[in-house]
């Protein structure tokens, strides 16, 4: 090897895929692109700093030129090896992790009728909702029935979850928190095994004010399936620093640092400050969650648009403030095409866009043939080999 990096900034813009996987139709996602229908649906995108580096190569995006000489980045996509198109398993197999049985989904049935009686049974409260909605939408429609009787929303989404709302005036963070535990307990068993439960306090007083406490927020999510890239990280001391919801997806195992977030603008925030003023060696792992939460489930192409927008200029930023001997890593962990029928991930190739100052021969590569490369690459980075039950193949243009 002839090249390390000191710092590798991985960024996961939540849901940016870029066009259908080969077996999209066993998900019913045919047709499926988010990048590229996302631009369609605007006229065009504003992107320069991500079309510098090559994501214009990865497929017909409306308003990005295919830039075929970025010799500081390369560009490529990935396939997803695993079996899902949800956030866990995305985010696991970058870290060499395949799942063959995917994560267990409510998402178009609600959860059984045996697990809210015996969730009622235990909690001593009735539950409501009991279906895919937002977080807000749902505080909407059901939070003063709660507030008034004493009920208990539970809900889901698109991914493994199951989520409890709970008014903190009137409920109690903790008693909230001892119910997500609850939770957590039966949702162990097979038939109701979920990857996360999420505790959702709020406070207001009517459905006109009702707002999420963002930073009371709780996730009790299973660990990793298996060894990961991070785990080798930390146990050979070399920093995983987690920004986002990373540490919620990993369940803090195989992480030092912790980094909660409030958006994407804060994620970049935070991100930015760790480049500037932190001096240290290995990971930054990065979620961006809100292309994913806010536009995709939402199927707000406009928002969509904007939001990558958004996240080009900070890229730009990012950029400017590297130093010789940084990398970063941007990609996605999945699809949600803003424009396709129902408000589900899609089963979609993720980009794989990757910049160092000190990259002199960067260019469109083949595309790869899982997520888990990435890790791959980032454990050869500091001299670690993966464990023998994980996935993945180096990039080793990146060390020609």
């Amino acid at each position: 090897m002839s090249k390390k990096f000191k710092r590798i900034f991985l960024i996961v813009a939540d849901s940016a895929g870029v066009g259908e996987e080969p077996d999209a139709d066993k998900f019913g996602d045919v047709g499926s692109n988010t990048w590229a229908h996302t631009a369609e649906a605007v006229g065009g995108l504003n992107v320069p700093n991500m079309e510098a580096m090559g994501i214009g190569e990865l497929d017909d995006i409306k308003g990005v030129k295919p830039v075929h000489n970025h010799p500081h980045a390369f560009s490529m996509r990935c396939r997803e090896a695993s079996n899902g198109k949800d956030t866990m398993t995305g985010h696991w197999e970058m870290m060499g992790i395949k799942t063959s049985k995917p994560f267990q989904t409510f998402t178009d049935t609600g959860f059984p009728d045996s697990l809210i009686k015996e969730l009622e049974k235990r909690t001593g409260r009735k539950v409501i909702g009991n279906c895919s909605a937002s977080g807000t939408e749902i505080l909407k429609r059901l939070g003063e029935d709660e507030i008034k009787n004493g009920h208990l929303i539970v809900y889901t989404s698109s991914d493994s979850v199951l989520q409890i709302c709970g008014h903190e005036p009137t409920m109690g963070l903790e008693n909230l928190y001892r119910y997500c535990e609850i939770a957590r307990e039966l949702c162990m068993k097979p038939e109701w095994f979920v990857g996360r439960i999420i505790a959702r306090p709020y406070v207001g007083t009517c459905a006109e004010d009702f707002k999420r406490v963002v930073g009371h927020r709780r996730d009790y999510t299973v660990s990793p399936s298996g060894v990961t890239a991070m785990d080798i990280l930390k146990d050979n001391g070399v920093m995983v620093s987690a920004v986002g919801k990373i540490s919620d997806i990993f369940n803090d195992v195989g992480i030092v640092k912790t980094v909660h977030t409030v958006s994407n603008e804060d994620g970049m925030d935070k991100t930015i400050d760790q480049l500037k003023n932190e001096d240290w060696e290995g990971l930054c792992f990065v979620n961006l969650v809100e292309f994913d939460s806010e536009y995709g489930h939402r199927r707000n192409p406009e928002g969509y648009a904007k939001c990558l927008e958004a996240f080009d200029k900070r890229v730009g930023e990012f950029i400017a403030n590297m130093r010789e001997d940084d990398l970063l890593m941007i990609t996605a962990d999945h699809g949600n095409d803003p424009t396709f029928h129902g408000t589900d991930h899609t089963r979609e190739k993720v980009p794989l866009l990757i910049y160092s100052p000190s990259i002199k021969n960067g260019r469109y590569l083949e595309e790869r043939e899982c997520f888990a490369d990435m890790g791959d690459t980032i454990l050869t980075n500091f001299g670690l080999k993966k464990d023998p039950s994980m996935i993945g193949k180096t990039i080793t243009e990146l060390f020609e």
